[in-house]
Parts: structure tokens; C-alpha cells; sequence
């Protein structure tokens, strides 16, 4: 199979709904995009609603089979790869009988697609229908069908008080719901290291490469900086296992959970990787060809593919363009301003709308996630206002029925979900224990931060169903959106039509005067970051705290001199921006100064 692909942009994973479905929306146009399989009871729904759609054969899966959740996972990603297939053929079948199809298709394409060149070949050249299937079948390729991980969500599972092997777990599960079903796609695992579940792929053939230095399924990582990808490259290439792709996004210019660096910007991070790509290619290489040898195993006499990624705020056409050219990136990540295209994502249509709204005010990093990282938000959203319904009748938290989350082990051996009514009234009534002990402005701080947990389970799910129609079961809880900061500028609905040709510069969606750099707009935030920590280090100073913040001010100011030489005169990009990005800059550095 061709490693072509026929778009340079990729759609991250979003919540775990939005993109839930995102492949049967937009793979056969040749866009990849990524599935949470965090929630299965989302997914068996989706897979009931979609066998439907397209009359496919449907046998619901309950959570009283053996292995539900993994056999879930593993059903509705066959349905997906099903449908996949025969869009595709359909849109193939269209171009071959309709030149205007193969005009309107073109015009979607980068201008420097290899695909786009040899259409408008056959178009002026006048050239047979059978050239044309020549050039589809050998250029054309339907987006990728991925699949996120978040690694540390794995929650145990018991048998009774006892715990069972780590196979059991959540994210395990997942892994063996994918591992098992028909897609030739990624898993893209995010959010740190998991050993456990890194060992675990070992037991599964399809991660191994193929005599034609094949992989039937590959691994993506989602990484935040070059020591990180480095280590957890060399972890896995020690079992045998190839990373395809290293998709570096922002610390904090993102949407949902924002992991924040030791002040490493983006634009630093990127030049790490394009200095040091071939001495991870070559590492990685020498040790997966070692642990193959030791498993008896196939061993590829050069390294795999390997590509590396980036997103995180990325808003204008030369911003991307910028990305592939300047950093030798292979594909740069879209995620928020998708969610503002029907076709492509799964939002509810009033959800669509305080996003098409929201300004820059509206946009913030939030403590409502129950794993404790700060998490993209945006204020107006139904579960805020529920929310905040029951802390005024002294009724807070939310039932929790899928304890997806419910990890915290403060107050049970099998865990709770922070957000949880049970967890929340415990908390509670500890913190009463305390009060006289405390302020009435510390007690009240104490009490904002348990009751501010959101149910991210339910409400990352719920706009899937409201968009689709599908009956929400339970208590009510509104939805949860997780837009990063970028969505601002983004002021209405648009088709994919529109949103890819934006991305190519070929219209521009964005209406908004205002909209900084975006390596501008991620180290404001990091410098509002460094304001925080050191806010907390001069209300209870330790010499840990001080040596993390200056080694956060150290590395911040030393990104801002990079920045400096970056937006020079000779730099072809961002010519009529360059002047403002120097002050802003200069502004930065005084105030870390």
C-alpha cells in the first residue's frame, strides 16, 4: 500500500465524541482523523446508529459479555472501516464518471499534491478514464482511521475486592478492541508513558512489521517535547515495536487537557526535532532491529517510515504552510476550528454556536477535570449551568455511571471520580473537619476547587446524541466542550469544502481583525503560566518551587530569543506581522524580567 497521502492536515482527536465518528464523515475525501475509544458505551450506541443508517447487520454487545468493552471497540470499528471502504468506492465510481466531480475534487487538493497534479494532467491532456483509475488507485488514499488512548486512563477492574490482571483495565481493553478489528490504521497514545500497557502490545501481531517492511497497525505518540518522544521511542523500539509518528502538540495552546512544559515553546520543540530526526530514526532503528532478532522476528534492513506531526492553535493557511516548509513537518493538526464544521464533527447545534461566539474572554483553562490537568474550556456551556443548579441546593457532584475516571483513591481502594456526588460529599465533609482552621476566603478557595469537577464521561459524550438524535439516558448533565483557545477566530459555521480550502489558503474563514502568531499566542499563555507558579511559590516558597520556576523563566526567556532570530528580515513568512511579533516579544521578556 502507497505511504501517499492526499491531505497535509489531520484531524486530532476531540473529546470523546466529536470526532467519534469523524472517519465516516470525511476518510473518503482522502482526511484523517482520530476516535476516542475511551467511552464504550458511546461507541456501542454509535455502532447501533450507524448499522442502521447504512442497513448494515447489528448484535448489540452488553456489558454482561466477557469482555464487552474490548469486543465494543472491536465491532464498531469494523462497521466504521466498512463504510469507509464504500464511500470511498463511491466517490471513485463519481470521478470516473464525471469530469465536474474530478474539477470540484481538485480544488480541495494542496496546491503541491502530486494527486492534483495528475488530475489536472488528465483534464488537459484529455486523457482515457482508465489513465484516471491509474492515477486513483496509485495516489489516492482514504484517510486513516485512528484510534486515541489516553494511557493513564486505565482504570483496574475487580472481581469483587480483588483486582484483576492488568488486561482488564480500560485503556488495556482498548488497546485489544483495536488490535483485533479490520482497520489498518494508528493508535495514538497520549498523555505520558504507561509501561503496563506499552508491554502489552507486544502481544499482538499486527504491530510487528511485515517481510515488505509493512505495519498493518502502527503506533502514533502524542508527545509535548524531544526528551519525551526520545524515551518513550527507545521504550517501545526495546520490545519491537515501531513509532510511526511522533505529533508534537502545544502545551497549552490546545484543546482539552493541557499538559504544560518547563517552558519549552513550540517553536523550539519543533527545532529540536528537525536537528535531531535522524539521530531518533537511527536510535530507535538499531534497537527495534535487536529486540526482532532476540523475538525471531522479521528485521528491516532500513528504518520504517517515520513522520513528524505538530498542532496546537494553528489557524491561517501560512501558518500551516509555514509548519511543513520551515520544520519539515509531514502534517499539521486541525482540530478546534472543525468543530465548527457539521460535516466533519459531531456537535450539537447550540454547542456550535457558543463556540461560533465566543471571543477570547470566553475561552479559558479550567479545573473542572477530574484527573486534576487543567482543561480547555469555554464558559456558557449547559453542564456549567447544571453544574452550578446543584452546588446552589447544596446537592454538588454528578452520578457516575461509567467511572471511566474514577481513580482517585482517597476514599475507596477501587477508586472514585472527583467529580462524583460520592466523592464530592466525603471531600466535603473533611473539609468541614477543617474550617475552623482555615479563612473564610481559604475555606471557600478549598471548597471551589471540590465542587468545580465536572462529569467529563457524560458530558464529552452527550452533544454525539444531541447531534444525532440519539436518546441521552440519565441523569442530566448538558454537554462539555473542550475548544482550545484558537476557536476565537473562528466566528462561524463552515462546510469542508470551505475549512480545507482555508487551510490551503485558497478563502480565508477567519473575520476576526485581531488574531496573534500562534507560537505568540502560546508563549502569552505560558507567560500567564509563569505569573501563576510564581504566585504560588511566594504564598508557600519551598526550594523545589523555586528551582522549577526559574527553570521555567530560563527556558521562556531563551524561547523568546530563538523567536527573535526566527522573525528576522530574511524569513519569507509572516512579513507584514513581524514588526508587531518583535514587540510583543520585547513586552514578554520585560515582564519575565
Amino acid at each position: 500500500m502507497s505511504n501517499y497521502k492526499t491531505h497535509t492536515f489531520h484531524i486530532p482527536v476531540m473529546g470523546l465524541a466529536y470526532t467519534i465518528d469523524s472517519p465516516i464523515r470525511v476518510a473518503h475525501q482522502g482526511i484523517s482523523s482520530v476516535i476516542s475509544v475511551m467511552d464504550d458505551e458511546l461507541i456501542e450506541r454509535m455502532n447501533n446508529f450507524y448499522c442502521q443508517e447504512f442497513k448494515l447487520p447489528y448484535k448489540e454487545i452488553t456489558n454482561k459479555i466477557e469482555d464487552f468493552r474490548a469486543k465494543r471497540i472491536t465491532a464498531y470499528l469494523n462497521t466504521v472501516d466498512t463504510i469507509v471502504t464504500k464511500k470511498c468506492s463511491e466517490i471513485k465510481k463519481g470521478l470516473l464518471e464525471n469530469k465536474k466531480s474530478v474539477e470540484d475534487f481538485i480544488d480541495s487538493l494542496p496546491n503541491f499534491s502530486e494527486l492534483k497534479s495528475e488530475l489536472n494532467t488528465y483534464l488537459e491532456k484529455n486523457h482515457s478514464v482508465n489513465y484516471l483509475k491509474n492515477v486513483l488507485d496509485d495516489f489516492f488514499q482514504p484517510g486513516s482511521i485512528d484510534v486515541n488512548i489516553m494511557t493513564k486512563v486505565d482504570r483496574e477492574h475487580y472481581k469483587g475486592k480483588e483486582a484483576l490482571p492488568s488486561i482488564h483495565n480500560d485503556a488495556h481493553a482498548a488497546l485489544r478492541g483495536f488490535a483485533n478489528s479490520n482497520v489498518k490504521g494508528s493508535v495514538v497514545l497520549s498523555a505520558g508513558m504507561n509501561p503496563r500497557l506499552y508491554s502489552y502490545f507486544e502481544e499482538f501481531e499486527s504491530f510487528y512489521p511485515t517481510e515488505e517492511n509493512y505495519l498493518e497497525k502502527k503506533i502514533i505518540l502524542k508527545v509535548s517535547d524531544y526528551r519525551s518522544a526520545f524515551i518513550q521511542g527507545q521504550q517501545l523500539a526495546k520490545k519491537g515495536l515501531w513509532v510511526s509518528e511522533y505529533r508534537i502538540e502545544s502545551g497549552l495552546n490546545c484543546g482539552g487537557h493541557a499538559f504544560a512544559t518547563d517552558g519549552q515553546l513550540m517553536g523550539t520543540i519543533l527545532k529540536s526535532f528537525q536537528e535531531k530526526r535522524n539521530e531518533l530514526i537511527e536510535t530507535t532503528h538499531n534497537l527495534l532491529c535487536k529486540a526482532l532478532s532476540e523475538k525471531g522476528k522479521y528485521v528491516p534492513e532500513k528504518p520504517l517510515n517515520l513522520l513528524i506531526t505538530a498542532q496546537g492553535g494553528v489557524g491561517t493557511a501560512e501558518e500551516h504552510d509555514f509548519l511543513l516548509k520551515h520544520y519539515d513537518i509531514d502534517s499539521v493538526g486541525w482540530g478546534s476550528p472543525f468543530l465548527l464544521v457539521p460535516e466533519a464533527t459531531s456537535t450539537d447545534i447550540n454547542t456550535r454556536n457558543l463556540l461560533a461566539q465566543a471571543d477570547e474572554s470566553d475561552l479559558y483553562l479550567s479545573n473542572i477535570s477530574p484527573l486534576g490537568v487543567p482543561f480547555n474550556t469555554v464558559r456558557g456551556t449547559s453542564n456549567e449551568y447544571i453544574k452550578q443548579k446543584r452546588i446552589q441546593k447544596n446537592n454538588p457532584g454528578s452520578a457516575c455511571p461509567r467511572k471511566y475516571l474514577a481513580l482517585d483513591k482517597s476514599f475507596s481502594q477501587e477508586g472514585t471520580c472527583t467529580s462524583s456526588r460520592k466523592h464530592q460529599k466525603l471531600a466535603l465533609v473533611e473539609l468541614e473537619k477543617q474550617k475552623n482552621q482555615l479563612t473564610e476566603e481559604a475555606y471557600q478557595k478549598e471548597f471551589e476547587k471540590i465542587v468545580d469537577k465536572s462529569c467529563l464521561c457524560i458530558g464529552l459524550a452527550n452533544a454525539s446524541y444531541l447531534d444525532l438524535g440519539i436518546e441521552i439516558k440519565g441523569e442530566e448533565q448538558g454537554v462539555v466542550i473542550c475548544p482550545g483557545p484558537n476557536i476565537a477566530y473562528f466566528t462561524k459555521e463552515a462546510s469542508l469544502k470551505d475549512m480545507t480550502k482555508h487551510i490551503y489558503g485558497k478563502v480565508n474563514l477567519i473575520e476576526t481583525k485581531e488574531r496573534p502568531h500562534f507560537f505568540i499566542k502560546e508563549l502569552g499563555m505560558y507567560i500567564e503560566h509563569f505569573k501563576k507558579e510564581q504566585q504560588d511559590y511566594e504564598s508557600e516558597p519551598t526550594s523545589i518551587k523555586l528551582k522549577k520556576l526559574n527553570k521555567l523563566k530560563d527556558n521562556l526567556l531563551e524561547g523568546i530569543e530563538y523567536y527573535k532570530n526566527l522573525f528576522n528580515p530574511e524569513l519569507w513568512y509572516f512579513t507584514k506581522e513581524k514588526e508587531k511579533i518583535q514587540n510583543k516579544l520585547s513586552e514578554f521578556k520585560q515582564q519575565l524580567n
